[in-house]
């Protein structure tokens, strides 16, 4: 019998343990050294929050896993013997596989500032980073909280990490002051119209958003804790917390130095094998060679990862299945305001690209879609305010539909519930006006979204 262990207890690795054991009766193990079972990750600021405990974030019951034969063991992998296929423990024990799955995941940027490694800075991923932060800013939940009460965070770097660190701690009356060093929120990600949008949302919300500001250095107290960041143009700002928010990296400097090829992260081919033998990575950590047109070699995102592990769940039961993971897409939410995106909208340079842009007059509702400017060909959408169904865009992106023709039945896409207002009559409105069409809007049909022709 096949001896398979899986590094890594997130959505990538318990995914492809749970296909492995669908499809065979191989040997499973799953290794992780942040907890006894799998949780949902996106699920950390519900129960900071008080919406959710960590039993509720658990998609399985604990003896699911016993149930279907996976062994879980809660170690930390200190070095891995490729040769004799070996795994080495902090602990001094070891473990055979015959099959081995890095799904290792991500680790919250650093880039050397002086004293990002103080008591009370900190970033936001693992359940450790939870625990953390609730001794940081007095948790409840916790037996011996600093000292000193919060009054005020500063987070460092604009995405998606940073909006539910604010939103987390803002919900404990800790005033937050936000660094950018874009001049726009999200500016690697966001065009422009979109990223001041959300800024201004931010805003409302009483965020101290600060753009076009880098941080220079943390500052401690006599104690050797964060008590001012300083700016580098030389403002100083006082502050009890710090959160690194500046994007995530892969998690793989202890596998660093050895045959494995790594760089950002784990180097795998289009079946997520490695340059090694018999060693395959998986979700936030792999880096694909080739990537999918419209993709980016590193794509560290829940669906991603459960993608990646459906994947080589097959390929490693007899069924060699190549990671196709189609047309971008992703959704998240900004405070109150939800956001969606499918295909490519690029943050800066079009290069050969048109794009339009609507905007509801409240200012939180808006449409930008992107078009090859030569061929009229749908290049991408992104929506905030506005739910739109992921499978009739990936439809028209993959018939290579005109923007012309999204516009005439882009009513289909939107999923926004029976009595929400629409708005497809004044973006298509606005549209004819700005590229000289005369689009009419098709009446909306359940025939047309549930039909493959």
């Amino acid at each position: 019998m096949s001896h398979t262990v899986i590094i890594g207890n997130g959505i990538s690795g318990v995914t492809a343990a749970r296909h492995i054991r669908k499809r065979s009766d191989d040997r499973i193990t799953i290794i992780s050294a942040e907890t006894d079972h799998f949780f949902s990750r996106t699920a950390l600021m519900y129960i900071y929050m008080g919406h959710m405990t960590y039993e509720n974030t658990k998609p399985f019951e604990d003896h699911f896993w016993s149930k279907n034969r996976i062994d879980l063991m809660r170690e930390y992998v200190s070095t891995i013997d490729y040769a004799k296929k070996t795994l080495q423990f902090s602990n001094g024990g070891t473990l055979a596989y015959d099959k081995l799955i890095l799904a290792v995941g991500s680790k919250p940027n650093k880039f050397g500032w002086p004293g990002q490694d103080l008591d009370g800075v900190q970033g936001l991923y693992s359940y450790q980073d939870l625990e953390l932060l609730e001794r940081n800013t007095h948790g409840p939940l916790v037996k011996y909280p600093v000292k000193k009460k919060v009054k005020r965070a500063v987070l460092v770097g604009g995405g998606l990490i940073g909006v539910e660190f604010a939103e987390m701690l803002m919900t404990r009356d800790i005033e937050v002051t936000f660094l950018v060093r874009e001049d726009r929120f999200w500016g690697n990600v966001l065009p422009k119209e979109e990223g001041e949008l959300v800024a201004r949302h931010m805003i409302e919300h009483h965020v101290d958003l600060r753009l076009n500001t880098e941080l220079a250095e943390v500052i401690p107290d006599e104690n050797g804790r964060a008590k001012a960041i300083k700016t580098k143009d030389g403002e100083t700002i006082e502050c009890q917390l710090v959160g690194l928010t500046a994007g995530v990296s892969p998690n793989v400097a202890f596998l660093r130095g050895g045959e494995l090829e790594i760089d950002r992260g784990i180097l795998v081919d289009e079946y997520l094998k490695t340059n090694i033998a018999d060693v395959y990575a998986i979700g936030d950590c792999a880096q694909m060679r080739n990537p999918s047109k419209g993709r980016r070699p590193l794509e560290q995102v829940w669906y991603t990862g459960r993608m990646m592990g459906e994947t080589v769940g097959a390929t490693l039961t007899g069924t060699p299945t190549p990671y196709k993971p189609g047309y971008w897409f992703n959704s998240a939410k900004f405070f109150d305001i939800e956001y969606q995106t499918y295909g490519t909208v690029p943050a800066r340079d079009l290069d050969g690209l048109s794009e339009f842009y609507w905007e509801h007059p409240d200012g939180k509702i808006c449409i930008k879609i992107v078009f090859e400017t030569a061929t009229r060909r749908f290049h991408g959408i992104n929506t905030f305010g506005i739910r739109m169904r992921h499978e009739r865009f990936d439809k028209w992106l993959n018939e290579e539909r005109s923007v012309d023709h999204i516009m005439e039945y882009l009513a289909d896409a939107n999923f926004d519930p029976e009595f929400y207002r629409k708005h497809e009559k004044a973006v298509v409105y606005k549209f004819n006006a700005e590229q000289g069409t005369s689009i009419i809007p098709k009446k909306r049909s359940w025939k047309r979204i549930f039909s493959i022709a």
